[in-house]
């Protein structure tokens, strides 16, 4: 068995606890988890997250469970602002790095976190995955998105499955690519 099928193999039993499910044992810290891999094994990731998504129910009954894509809701939001043909028009005229420049702003985290909060439904749901970190790269940073999710979570746990390395300070997307430090998440499983 490989490490990460280790590390995956505990994920169910964390996710179902009650210290991640109460946020207890964070000394008073947002209940933030990440779960970090390789990206080459995104595939196998995504599996297990459809995975979980099926025995969460079937493990702790009554968990109201959301997933979130990132990928997926920034294209939504993208189109519902009548911006997704005119950024696939203007990748086309002008390249890509000229529409990072021109999505910055309205894809920032402070941008995106009421779209975020309406797509999670919070009152309805008692836990948060988190993916599709690598497809919405270079779109959307992850530390500008969880920056400006602390006072949207309130006392959900969010739970994001982040392609890459993260040592408790700094997240380095793709295991190279190093993002701000991010401190105030925990490693979901070591």
């Amino acid at each position: 068995m490989s490490i990460l099928d280790d590390r995956l193999n505990k994920v169910l039993d964390r996710l179902i606890s009650d210290d991640l499910l109460s946020g207890r044992g964070l000394g008073n810290e947002i209940g933030f988890y990440i779960f970090d891999y390789p990206a080459e094994n995104e595939l196998t990731v995504r599996e297990h997250i459809g995975f979980l998504l099926e025995q969460l129910p079937k493990k702790r009954p009554g968990l109201r469970v959301k997933h979130i894509n990132l990928f997926d809701m920034v294209l939504g939001h993208l189109g519902d602002r009548k911006l997704f043909d005119k950024a696939i028009e203007q990748t086309r005229k002008k390249g890509d790095a000229f529409l990072v420049k021109a999505l910055k702003e309205p894809l920032h985290g402070s941008k995106l976190a009421p779209v975020f909060e309406a797509a999670c439904d919070l009152p309805n749901h008692d836990l948060v995955l988190v993916s599709g970190i690598g497809t919405v790269y270079p779109l959307l940073r992850t530390h500008s998105l969880l920056n400006n999710l602390h006072h949207v979570m309130r006392d959900k746990p969010l739970v994001m499955f982040f392609p890459g390395i993260y040592d408790g300070q700094i997240l380095r997307l793709f295991g190279k690519l190093k993002d701000d430090n991010y401190y105030r998440a925990f490693k979901l499983v070591p």
